[in-house]
């Protein structure tokens, strides 16, 4: 399957991260994630968005939720799973 950012994917999406995609040149924010587990391999959930414009994304991975914004969820890398009933 083809990457996407994570920004891209709908509510209740299931992903596997593929990597965290520098903005430049040290980019903090992408090494933040990075720390925060949005790390090659890890499956998460977009487990809700916001209203206007999807902004911020509620992102579950694990047992741990984090609230991102659109801007910083684009700098993520995934690939979606496909989840079967």
């Amino acid at each position: 399957m083809p990457s996407l950012r994570l920004s891209e994917l709908a509510t209740h999406d299931h992903a596997v991260v593929e990597q965290v995609v520098d903005n430049g040149l040290p980019d903090p924010i992408a090494a933040r994630l990075r720390d925060l587990g949005f790390v090659a391999g890890e499956p998460l959930r977009v487990a809700a968005k916001g209203p206007f414009g999807g902004d911020p994304l509620v992102i579950a991975i694990g047992a741990t939720r984090f609230a991102l914004r659109r801007s910083e969820a684009e700098r993520v890398l995934v690939v979606r799973e496909v989840r079967h009933a």
